[in-house]
């Protein structure tokens, strides 16, 4: 039924539970697997009345972004040690969006990702990738808990 399936990973355990997920039916339906994470860009610059500031400059952020990345890409690679995937790694402003070009692009029909479940107050106010996922793409998702 799927020939290839889309699971976005972060540090996060649950992104690894929703790995599994994906490898059982990629394995059961002899699905090709791809694993991405997308980071967000540089923060914005912070500002208010009369003053304006950078949490951290341009250089350090990329290089937590390449230590990030490289320690995502090492958690996967020891949970598929037999499994064949491909891994892939984006910058963008709305992470959401470039999983969903990314599904697209690797002809996905198929994208499988947690979801912390927030409910409530928490759930408007930190909002969710996973949501916006759900709400923008038109090739189905499975959301894991």
């Amino acid at each position: 039924m799927f020939s290839s399936i889309l699971v976005p990973v972060d540090s996060g355990k649950l992104s690894f539970k929703a790995l599994n997920v994906a490898v059982k039916l990629a394995t059961v339906h002899g699905a090709k697997l791809t694993v991405l994470t997308a980071t967000s860009d540089f923060p914005m610059i912070v500002g208010g009345d009369g003053y304006m500031f950078t949490p951290i400059n341009a250089k350090q952020w990329g290089d937590a972004n390449r230590r990030r990345i490289e320690s995502i890409a090492e958690q996967v690679a020891k949970q598929l040690k037999t499994i064949p995937y491909t891994f892939q790694a984006v910058t963008s402003d709305r992470p959401y969006d470039a999983i969903i070009r990314a599904a697209k692009k690797c002809k996905c029909d198929l994208i499988v990702m947690a979801s912390h479940g927030r409910r409530g107050l928490s759930a408007l106010l930190l909002g969710s990738e996973t949501t916006k996922v759900l709400t923008h793409s038109t090739i189905p998702v499975l959301v894991c808990r």
